[in-house]
């Protein structure tokens, strides 16, 4: 059987755990900030009308924000549900979960930043 060390060795996180908790906590910190930007920049808005909100969104100065904060929230997400499926779930669906969670996370992601950028760019409706 061996020593102690010689049972636990390779076993672990291998250096790559606090650069993950790092990554969580830096988008947690920006989802906060950016979400207070948000509701501070909606809560100022003369009213809430659909010409309003495009008006609003076709300002580089909140597309750009709007695009960072989704890149992060979604970036998040996908850092928390994968501890997630580390920690609770089977050895042999790791893999195919953390895959279709990554999927998942870039197609929802893509589609928000795309219509972002459709009405920041004018695009008709």
């Amino acid at each position: 059987m061996g020593t102690e060390i010689g049972r636990v060795r390779g076993l672990g996180s291998a250096g790559h755990g606090a650069q993950h908790w790092w990554h969580h906590k830096l988008t947690a910190g920006s989802n906060f900030l950016l979400l207070v930007w948000l509701l501070t920049s909606i809560a100022t808005l003369p009213s809430y009308d659909h010409a309003t909100v495009r008006i609003w969104l076709q300002s580089a100065w909140v597309a750009v924000p709007m695009v960072l904060f989704i890149a992060s929230v979604f970036y998040h997400f996908r850092l928390g549900l994968q501890v997630v499926i580390e920690d609770y779930a089977h050895k042999e669906s790791r893999f195919v979960l953390t895959v279709l969670v990554t999927v998942f996370t870039f197609a929802t992601a893509g589609t928000a930043i795309f219509s972002i950028l459709k009405v920041a760019f004018g695009a008709a409706a």
